[in-house]
This record gives C-alpha cells, structure tokens and sequence, in this order.
C-alpha cells in the first residue's frame, strides 16, 4: 500500500465549504479552508486537519470563518493559536473575517488585538460576547450582529470605523469607558436590555440615528468630540447623559424620550438641536452647559422640563415646544437669545430665564404662569393669556436650587438687568401684568384689552425731549409718552419735509405710520389701566397724551381742534401748572398795567350836595350826586404812581378771586375789570387742577 501523499500547508486563503453547499450555487454558505484536496469549514474539519491548521496559525495572521459555527471550545482553540503569551490571554489577529458566523456559547475576544479589519457583519452570538478590552486598529464593523446575552465592549478601542448599524442587543450592552477614535456607528441599532456607554469617548461622529433604546440608555460622563447623531432615537427607558461633553453638533431631533432624559451637568460646547423631540416623563438639563446654539424647537415635554442651573451661550429654540407637566423652566442663564416662539404652557409654570434677549412670540399660556426675567429684552407679539400672567424683572441673580449660592451669570456681564418689553402686538392684554419692566421701546400697536393690562412696580416709559425746541422758543415739557407717539412724530417729520425730529425715536426700516387717532386710543386704553392702579401721575402724562394726538388728527372738527390748541397752549391740557401760572401772572400785569394807565380815573370823586332853599317851617331837600371818573390825561409816565399802582393791585387781585374791588373805574377801567373777573380765575383753576393732578393719590 502506497504511502499517502504529504498534507500540503493550509492556506489562509478561504474557499466554499463542501459540506452540503454548493460553491456555485450558495454563496451564502459556511466558508472553508483547503486541506488535503477538499474544503471544508473550520467546524467541520476532521479533528487531524483542524489540530494542523490552527498549529500553523501565528499572531498577526489573517484569518476569514465566515459562516462558520463556533463553540466556546473551537473559539478558544482558535484564539489560543493566535496567542503569542498564553500567560497574557491576548490573542493578536490581522484582518478577521466572521460574515455570518455563529457563536453558541460566550466568544471570549477579551484583550484580543485587531491590527487589520475585523468583520461580525451578520453574526450571531448566542452567549456572552466579551471583547472588554479589545483592540481594533482597523475597521471594526458589526452591522446586524445579533447579541442574545451580554455585549461586553467596556475598554475597548476602536481606532478606526466602528459599525453597529441595524445590530440587535438583546441583552445588556455594556461599552463603558470605551474609546471611539474613528466614526462611530449604531444607526437603527436596538438596544432591548439597557446601553452602557458610560465615560465613553467618541473623537469622530458618533450615529445613533433612529436607534431604539428599550432599556436605560446610559451615557453618562460621554464625551462626544464631533457630531453626536441621536435624531429620531427613541429612549423606552431613562436616558442619562449626566455630565456629557458634548464638543460638536448634539442633533436630537425627533427623538422620543418615554421616560426621564437627564442632561444634568452636561457640556453642549456647540449647538444642540432637540426639534421635534418629545419629553413624556421628566427632562433634566440641570447645570448643564450649552456653549452654542441649544434648539428644542417643536419639542414636546410632556414631563417636568428641568433646566435649573443650565447655562447658554449661545442662543435657546424652544419654538413650537409643548410643555404638559412642568411647573419650572428655569433657571437658566442664557448668553444671546431664548426663543420660546409658539411653545404652548398646559399647566401652571415659572420660567426664570437670564438672557439678552427672549421672545414668546405666539405662545400659548393655557394656565397661570410667572415669568421671572433678567437682562431681557422680551418680545410678546400675538402671545394668547388664558389665565393670568405676570412677567416681573428679577432684582437679585437666581439662586441654585440646591445650593441657595447665586447663580453665575458672567456671560452677561456689563448688561444692565432690567427688563425690556419689545412688544405685546396683538396680544389680548387683559390677563397680563407686569411689573418693573421698561417700556420705554414697547410696541402697544395691535394689543387689545390695554386698559384691563396691570402696570405696577416702577415701570418706566418713553419721554419726550430733552433741551430746547428748535423751531420755536420754548422746552418741551417732560412727560411720559408711548413709543408710537415717537414714530409718528419722526414720520410726519420727513413727511413734511422738516428731515428728523430730534430727540425722537425713529421706527425701526418699514414700520407702518399709525395715524393719530390709533395713538390717541392706545393713550385712552393705558391711561385708564393706570387710573384703576391709582397711578394717577402717570395717567395724567397718558391723558396729556392723548390730547396732543386729538389735536393733530385732522379728521377732527376743526373748531374742537382749535379749542384743543388753546387749552394746550393756557395750561397743557390743564396739566402744566407753570404754564397756567405764567399765563395768570401775564395777564394779571397786564391787568395792573391797563389800571394804572388807563383804568383809575385821576382824582376818587367826591360826593357833592346841593339843596334848596325854602321858606321858614317847611321841608330841607337835599341831593347828593357823585361826579363821573375823570379819565387820567397827560403824559403815561406820569401817571405811574405808588398810589396808583397800589390801587390797580388790589383790583386785580379781587378779580381773580371773583371779588369786586368797590374802586372807582374809567369805563376803560370797568370793561377791563370785567373780563379780568373772566379770565383770571380759570387760568387760576386751570393751575390748581394741574398741581392736583400730580399730588393726586
């Protein structure tokens, strides 16, 4: 019998597996090696021809079992050949190819080093699959492994892709303190049993688009260099992002969070999309840090939405967000804008926000609600109060919650804190309170309801100019005016071609010209909030106000207006009693001047008796008659004497008080008396009703 021909070296190469498959046929069968003439996959090998394949195995090389079915037994045989210390239990493989395989028991790929690709594309481990500690200098790539147990990658690295698209993790997949240095990839993967990704580090895109979490998604302590994709993820359990840093983009965008997402502590350094994601259980940001733009636009809270102690660098989105059950948003300090645009507030809530800018332009507040605002700049246009609402400047920064210590708000630092209202266009203001807020620059144009609006605390408005009036000699008087009243004087500046109105705000490029009689109902509406406030002072400037827009709308009768004019011009409006006082002090020397030199007649006419003489025994008559005032002649300088002008005084003096002063008169005299009775004491009323209207309570 001839002696059998020597068994050549197996190849590393890999060919169809000849057990029931087909080569030509099947190419989704077992891969095998060539040995002895024949293929045969690694699990199928006889036990003489596998003891020499893997005897001619070293570390470093290359192997390829795709499809091959492997038993803890057949797994351990394998890596210990490729093995250099079996002391160390760290197998050293180049380019690993395990398309399809199968694992029965736990793979043990602890410690094991990947220098080339390793390939899992479609395997399924039915046990524990270890590779805690691992080492992937290339390719990693899992997409659609199914792991039944546990996932152990804790301390790997990955240098290069890592690819777990479309994987499915039964059990707990625990990937703690592993490093990511390539691009990461777990898009559409399923996590049923909880992901530990704690302290994980990720240098490049991190995917976890469309990624179900069933169980705790935990990645706290992550730090994500790059992208971190979480668009359209959904978290069935706690998602926990405490303390990540979250160097690049953070897009959550249409995420689902079923129960609580805690972001506490986390760093966003740039911007942070949370759009269309919806919160049902609580979401924590508290202390988290958002150095970039931060949108959680169209976000939909359905829990508590915790945002204390989270700092903004950036601007804030929360346009369109829904919040069901939280009673806090807040504090947060953010360093541009926050923008709740459309956000609808189902239940009571205080939001505490430190911003240079907020707008709630479109929001919906379907309950009470407390806005707590610093450095602000806030813009309420066609917001909808179904309850009331207070919007209050904070005079102290806010406290943590925890600690009681201030708030940091060095961000904002060399900003005043007070509180700015832009707008409240088409607002129904009668909810709405607010209380030490500027309104200096506050558009009122559109709101209805103004006079139900609660104005209280030291809220300041607009004034008028300061200095002296250009065109003609006199100041204008200072009072408190709306911000419309400046835009239309500056509009009707240019329409007239006068250029600008100093001193007077110009609208802002395209704001439409509101005529008079629109300023003069806004006045009317806020002058009466201010009256039911028992404001009265400031009420008084609102009526003033409205006056001075009667006057110049010219749709008016021109005989009211001509009336208007002059009340403005004899005592403001019956609002300024220095005018009032100057016009009773004007007319009152010009009273004395007409008496001295025309009114007092020369001498005081004395009474002469004359009588007739009769005879003895009868009756004496006699008939006293007083001479008519002599009209003063001779030179006017002549007839300014102290007698004379004592005379006049206390004529003038008793027709201002309706008193007649029983002093002999020229006609000239008794006319000008007369009309001094007239004219004298309304100017005197008109200033006393001026002082009342500023001391009144």
């Amino acid at each position: 019998m001839s002696a059998s021909p020597a068994r050549p070296s197996p190849p590393q190469h890999w060919r169809h597996c000849g057990h029931g498959s087909n080569a030509a046929t099947d190419p989704v069968g077992c891969q095998g090696i060539h040995v002895s003439g024949y293929t045969a996959c690694l699990s199928h090998l006889p036990e003489a021809d596998r003891t020499a394949y893997l005897a001619a195995l070293s570390p470093g090389a290359d192997i390829d079992h795709r499809g091959t079915s492997f038993t803890p037994e057949l797994l351990s045989r394998l890596l210990d050949a490729l093995t250099a210390d079996p002391t160390t239990d760290s197998p050293h493989i180049g380019d690993a190819r395990f398309e399809k395989a199968t694992f029965s028991g736990d793979a043990r790929f602890y410690r094991a080093s990947f220098s080339g690709e390793a390939r899992f594309e479609g395997v399924a481990f039915s046990g524990v699959a270890r590779f805690g500690g691992a080492t992937f200098s290339g390719p990693a790539r899992f997409e659609g492994a199914t792991f039944a147990g546990v996932a152990r990658f804790g301390e790997a690295t990955f240098s290069g892709e890592a690819r777990f698209e479309a994987a499915t993790f039964s059990g707990p997949a625990r990937f703690g303190q592993a490093t990511f240095s390539g691009e990461t990839r777990f898009s559409q993967a399923m996590f049923s049993s909880g992901a530990g990704f704690r302290d994980a580090a990720f240098s490049r895109e991190a995917r976890f688009s469309e990624t179900a979490f069933s169980g705790t998604a935990q990645f706290k302590g992550a730090t994500f260099s790059r992208v971190a994709r979480f668009g359209g993820a959904t978290f069935s359990g706690p998602a926990r992002f405490s303390s990540a840093t979250f160097s690049g983009t953070a897009r959550f965008s249409s995420a689902t969070f079923s129960w609580a997402a805690e972001f506490d502590g986390a760093t966003f350094s740039s911007t942070a999309l949370f759009g269309a994601a919806t919160f049902i259980r609580d979401a924590d940001f508290g202390r988290a840090t958002f150095e970039g733009d931060a949108g959680f636009n169209e976000a939909a809270f359905e829990g508590i939405a915790g945002f204390a102690e989270a700092t903004f660098s950036g601007d804030v989105n929360f346009s369109e967000a829904r919040f069901e059950l939280a009673p806090h948003l807040g504090p947060l300090v953010g360093g541009k804008r926050v923008v709740l645009d459309g956000a609808v507030f189902q239940r009571p809530v205080t939001v505490e926000i430190a911003a240079r800018h907020v707008s709630c332009a479109r929001t919906r507040w379907v309950s009470t609600a407390t806005l707590h605002l610093r450095y602000a700049e806030l813009d309420l246009r066609d917001a909808v109060f179904e309850y009331p609402v207070l919007v209050a400047a904070r005079p102290d920064p806010f406290l943590r919650p925890r600690l009681g210590d201030p708030l940091s708000e060095a961000q904002l630092s060399g900003e005043k804190p007070g509180v700015r209202l832009a707008s409240v266009g088409g607002v129904d203001a009668a909810h709405l309170a607010l209380h030490d807020i500027d309104l200096k620059t506050c558009r009122l144009a559109g709101a209805v309801h103004l006079d139900q609006m609660k104005v209280d605390g030291w809220c300041t408005f607009a004034t008028t100019p300061t200095g002296w009036n250009r065109r003609f000699p006199w100041r204008w008087s200072r009072r408190n005016t709306l911000v419309e009243e400046h835009h239309w004087r500056v509009l009707t500046a240019r329409g007239s071609g006068r250029g600008t109105a100093p001193g007077w705000t110009s609208p802002p490029p395209g704001a439409l010209e509101l005529k008079p009689v629109a300023v003069a109902a806004l006045y009317r509406q806020l002058r009466k909030s201010l009256e039911d406030g028992k404001n009265e002072p400031d009420a008084a400037d609102f009526y003033y106000g409205e006056c001075e827009m009667r006057r110049h709308d010219s749709t008016r009768p021109f005989g009211e207006r001509v009336l208007l004019t002059a009340y403005w011009a004899l005592s403001g409006y019956g609002l300024r009693a220095v005018r009032a006082l100057a016009w009773l002090v004007a007319a009152m020397v010009a009273t004395i001047t007409m008496m001295v030199l025309w009114g007092l007649p020369v001498d005081d006419p004395n009474p002469q008796t004359t009588g007739k003489q009769v005879s003895v025994g009868q009756n004496l008559k006699l008939t006293t008659d007083t001479p008519d005032p002599r009209n003063p002649t001779g030179p006017l300088c002549e007839r300014v004497t102290t007698e004379r002008f004592d005379k006049a005084v206390r004529v003038v003096i008793n027709s201002v008080v309706f008193r007649s002063s029983g002093q002999d008169l020229t006609t000239f005299g008794t006319y000008t008396e007369m009309l001094s009775r007239l004219t004298e004491p309304v100017l005197l009323g008109l200033a006393v009703l001026a002082v009342r209207s500023r001391v009144k309570r």
